[in-house]
């Protein structure tokens, strides 16, 4: 489904692939190592490290944006950067869940765990995928996508039917099973916990009723609230589990065929430090090696 290739056991298989890559390259790899500072005289990079002084004429900076600082994640790439005049564009939280407070939050604490297919869409982009409730609001594929499209105070929009017409299965429900109530006609297409909440909250008043007293206008606003059920955030789950960081260094002043800093020759950034950002589905690891791989080649050829 939409093109993913999982490992076959787990992902610590792609890790240890790597490091067994790095003897052969004569790749030394030093862990808990602090930079304490990175200076420039000439045309050679020092750094000052806890664990002694290191020279370079060609530094590369790889040290990934905010997202998930349990894995050690910190804004130190961006710190650099602006150290070389760099120009960093404003950072946030990317492919993140949404958050909810109120009566929202509420509701999905009640649905938490559901996951349904939607599209996601405001007037910058959608995404049909599965969304997923939880105790603290909508999170899911579609959900996440969509989070890199948003920003706080807007609104968000939901269609619960992306590939049906609602509005035509309840008209055909009036005309064919007329004594049936809609929770009934809608639990064959959405999850009955989340058709209660949904009846609780657009047409409570009329829930006893059978579908064949229902006006057509009515059946058809109900039908354009299921397509485009409009939800409010209070924000997002930030940092904590955000998939990646939308922002960081200008592209601008990088090279696009082998990541060179062209304000200082030798200077490399690669990978989410740099303002890109890609969609879930493997196009941040993607961008990360293959970027890498830019720098690899040119510095191979040089």
């Amino acid at each position: 489904k939409h093109g993913e290739l999982f490992c076959d056991n787990s992902a610590k298989d792609i890790l240890k692939m790597l490091i067994e890559e790095c003897p052969p390259h004569k790749v030394d790899i030093r862990t808990k190592c602090e930079i304490e500072s990175v200076k420039k005289e000439g045309e050679t990079y020092h750094l000052k490290t806890n664990l002694g002084h290191f020279s370079t004429q060609k530094l590369v900076v790889a040290s990934g944006g905010l997202s998930i600082p349990t894995m050690g994640a910190s804004g130190f790439g961006y710190q650099l950067a602006e150290q070389f005049g760099h120009k960093v564009l404003p950072t946030r939280a990317g492919l993140v869940p949404f958050t909810f407070s109120d009566k929202t939050k509420i509701m999905t604490e009640r649905l938490s765990g559901l996951a349904h297919e939607s599209k996601a869409f405001n007037d910058r982009s959608s995404f049909i995928e599965n969304i997923l409730f939880t105790h603290r609001g909508i999170s899911g594929p579609a959900a996440l996508q969509l989070s890199n499209y948003w920003h706080l105070g807007e609104t968000i929009e939901l269609d619960l039917f992306p590939t049906k017409n609602i509005e035509q299965i309840l008209l055909d429900a009036k005309q064919n099973s007329g004594k049936s109530k809609l929770r009934s006609i809608l639990s064959k297409h959405l999850a009955k916990s989340l058709v209660l909440e949904l009846e609780a909250l657009y047409w409570d008043e009329h829930k006893e009723k059978p579908i064949s007293e229902h006006s057509d206008k009515l059946l058809k606003q109900l039908a354009d609230t299921l397509h485009s059920w409009s939800l409010k955030p209070s924000g997002t789950e930030g940092y904590r589990t955000a998939e990646v960081t939308l922002g960081g260094v200008d592209t601008d002043q990088i090279s696009s065929k082998n990541m060179e800093s062209k304000l200082h020759p030798g200077l490399y950034f690669i990978g989410e430090v740099l303002d890109v950002t890609g969609h879930l589905g493997g196009f941040n690891f993607q961008w990360a090696w293959a970027s890498a791989n830019a720098i690899s080649e040119d510095i191979s050829a040089n």
